[in-house]
């Protein structure tokens, strides 16, 4: 606690606050000698017996960095303690300026600037009302799937000397990749590769140009590399792949029964089918939640209004716009996608800070009714968080996020968001109302459209409605923009930030260990539909 610490408010408008604190040359230099006296023991000096170096000398040793520790722990106890005094709970770091021209040996003015959080008038949660879609399994959506998993795992049978492959045929080829200057580069060659023409699982343009072609053949396929393919050195240049045929193969009739079931290491074909039936109600509860959570969220929003820190606003808008400008790299046109994803920027500025206010409310009903999430929870996801990072770096990850106060409660924020959520459904009177996937999907996507959902500034009941045609693809991702958790809890956390002089700097992750290693150059695009993939065994969702 500091008797001698000076404070004058300077600002007080709305949800800004600044401060001008003064800190005697005393108190300073009181820290200075608490920290020589704590140091004393351990300095070595020659000519002294360990422990006897005088403080003097100390303080000659280590003058400047023993002053500058004093003066960062001084600010931040004193900003700390301004922020106890007058019950100040910050939106986000404040602004510590010291006092251009300050001299060790004199006092120290510091500016303190920051943004608080508001007071959040008591949530109106009583008399609730909700409507919750209800939709039955589609047991031909079931054989779809089936017929979907047969055709992704097709039996190639040798086909009659001389055809020429056809779009749906498999070509056996050895090959050899060469840049337009005519050099092999480096993953471009390989031999024995099936290729099923019309397949769309290699870079545009090479199974097309395989159509007529019989065992024995050579040619030489012109193709251009994706301009968003992984390997840099080809990424968009045009390439030369000199091939032979060694086999042509046709499709052979895949018979859907429990043989076929225990290709794909299952016991039988109602095993299959039950295990697609589960997956199929955990996405249709996942679908009435989100379009049941969106209704609530509208709700909130729509009967609250209160002033936001512009701050919070800022940073979210910014996360908005850096996740969709980098989706955006990943377009067919790139410019043209980042372009119109700057056209509707005033439209993620408001879904922006409807986040923040939603964040700040769920936080207030999450406190008010004891909602937290607890540690165990918490270690599940640290850990589950730490698998996209590679093995030497998860136990970094892991330590970085228990020491940064912020990372932690990101992390926790989605959980906590869900968990006050589901509280809410429990205080709702909440009517069913059997509907189809395509309406509710329609409802939704029509949402995301008008930048309606979970972020947007509208309050509105409508029945479901034909999906708005995108102008691209990029329009399609305010969908990525509104899905996201408005961040509840990282929103109340950032009122526990500490306040410092200087930042510490944290142990973060090392570059680069949550991207992908980089990929071996290779024909293959994405495979497209989950073809060839296998169901996943899963258990019932729960309403």
């Amino acid at each position: 606690m500091f008797d001698t610490m000076q404070s004058v408010e300077i600002e007080n408008e709305g949800l800004k606050r600044a401060y001008q604190l003064t800190f005697t040359a005393a108190e300073i230099d009181a820290r200075i000698a608490d920290e020589v006296k704590r140091m004393a023991p351990q300095v070595r000096m020659p000519g002294f017996r360990p422990g006897k170096v005088p403080a003097n000398l100390i303080r000659k040793m280590h003058g400047d960095a023993l002053h500058q520790d004093a003066l960062n722990s001084t600010i931040q106890a004193g900003v700390q303690q301004l922020m106890a005094e007058k019950q100040i709970r910050p939106a986000m770091q404040p602004q510590v300026e010291l006092t251009p021209g300050y001299e060790a040996g004199k006092d120290a003015e510091v500016t303190i600037r920051l943004e608080t959080l508001p007071q959040v008038p008591t949530p109106q949660i009583d008399g609730l009302k909700l409507e919750r879609l209800v939709v039955e399994a589609d047991e031909s959506a079931v054989d779809a799937q089936v017929e979907q998993f047969a055709k992704g795992n097709k039996r190639f049978e040798d086909a009659p000397e001389g055809k020429a492959a056809e779009t749906g045929d498999q070509v056996v080829i050895d090959f050899v990749g060469k840049t337009e200057d005519g050099v092999a580069f480096e993953g471009g060659t390989g031999t024995d590769m099936a290729v099923e023409i019309g397949s769309g699982t290699l870079i545009p343009g090479f199974e097309d140009q395989l159509i007529g072609a019989k065992v024995g053949d050579e040619r030489t396929l012109n193709v251009s590399f994706p301009d968003d393919y992984p390997a840099e050195n080809l990424k968009g240049k045009p390439a030369t792949f000199d091939v032979k045929v060694t086999a042509v193969k046709t499709a052979g009739e895949t018979k859907i029964d429990d043989d076929f079931a225990k290709q794909l290491g299952l016991q039988s074909l109602d095993q299959l089918k039950g295990i697609l039936r589960d997956q199929q109600s955990q996405e249709l509860n996942g679908l009435t939640r989100t379009h049941m959570k969106r209704r609530l969220l509208d709700h909130l929003a729509g009967s609250h209004d209160f002033e936001v820190p512009p701050s919070m606003v800022e940073a979210e808008f910014a996360n908005i716009m850096a996740q969709l400008e980098h989706e955006a790299g990943h377009e067919s046109d790139p410019e043209a996608a980042k372009a119109e994803i700057q056209n509707d920027s005033a439209e993620y500025r408001t879904i922006a800070e409807r986040r923040v206010r939603l964040g700040l409310l769920l936080s207030e009903i999450g406190q008010a009714n004891g909602i937290e999430v607890n540690a165990q929870e918490m270690n599940r996801l640290i850990a589950q968080a730490a698998q996209q990072y590679q093995p030497q770096d998860r136990e970094r990850f892991i330590q970085y996020v228990q020491q940064e106060p912020m990372a932690a409660a990101q992390l926790r924020a989605p959980l906590y968001e869900d968990k006050v959520v589901d509280f809410l459904f429990t205080k709702a009177e909440v009517t069913e109302r059997t509907a189809t996937r395509e309406e509710i999907e329609a409802d939704l996507e029509a949402e995301d459209g008008h930048v309606h959902g979970p972020d947007c500034g509208h309050n509105h009941g409508h029945e479901a409605a034909p999906a708005k045609a995108k102008k691209s693809s990029a329009k399609g991702k305010k969908a990525a923009a509104t899905e996201e958790a408005p961040a509840a809890e990282a929103a109340e956390s950032a009122a526990e930030v500490k306040p410092a002089a200087k930042k510490a700097k944290a142990a973060k992750p090392a570059k680069g260990a949550v991207e992908a290693e980089p990929a071996e150059p290779t024909l293959a695009e994405p495979v497209k539909d989950g073809a060839g993939a296998k169901p996943k065994k899963s258990k019932k969702a729960s309403a």
